[in-house]
């Protein structure tokens, strides 16, 4: 699991694609530093898996699945990535609970300032707004952040100057894809009442 705390921006150096799925080498000074062969990393917030490390880049691989749910697919070299290695056991929780299981990819539509801060508006595939709320946590790019306002289609999310700093999210513009991963609870829940109604819905001595 992630935090969704950006460890560093990494580079693209290069992607191959072929029938398969796609391959990515990686650089970045620090957050490839511990890793091992296997270990997950968040690229983007997409969970990637580490399978060539020399020094301070990594390989990694892109299935299809991975690939036609994420923006993984339309990096190219040069692409800055936001980083996040696998949480280790004893390490803060500063964000909150992100899998790298993208939902779907959406897009930034506008941005203004509100004194240091810059704010989005991002909306992602309709059927993800059932599980954002207002002041709750959702991930983009990678990145934990709280919901500060819904709008008709989408939902705001205010980055103070360090967040600016530390990942992409300062230099996107509008028009940008960003991946989006929402609340992993409200999905449970959403489930766990879905399996209820059903279970309420049945005749009477036909519970399991």
């Amino acid at each position: 699991m992630f935090t969704g705390i950006i460890q560093e921006i990494g580079t693209i150096e290069a992607v191959e694609h072929a029938p398969g799925g796609s391959s990515l080498r990686i650089a970045a000074r620090h957050a490839l530093q511990p890793l091992r062969l296997g270990d997950s990393v968040a690229v983007d917030g997409a969970c990637l898996t580490a399978t060539v490390i020399t020094g301070d880049r990594a390989t990694f691989e892109a299935m299809h699945e991975t690939l036609d749910r994420t923006t993984i697919g339309e990096l190219a070299a040069g692409s800055k990535v936001n980083l996040e290695a696998a949480l280790r056991a004893g390490e803060p929780l500063g964000g909150h609970n992100v899998q790298g299981h993208v939902d779907g990819v959406g897009g930034i539509v506008a941005e203004r300032r509100e004194g240091f801060a810059r704010v989005l508006e991002i909306v992602p595939p309709a059927h993800l707004m059932r599980y954002v709320v207002e002041k709750g946590s959702v991930c983009v790019a990678g990145v934990s952040l709280t919901v500060s306002t819904l709008t008709r289609d989408g939902f705001e999310v205010c980055l103070i100057p360090h967040t600016l700093q530390a990942t992409t999210l300062g230099s996107l513009a509008v028009g940008t894809r960003v991946n989006v991963e929402t609340d992993i609870f409200a999905k449970y829940v959403e489930r766990m009442l879905v399996h209820q109604q059903q279970r309420n819905d049945q005749p009477v001595g036909t519970h399991e």
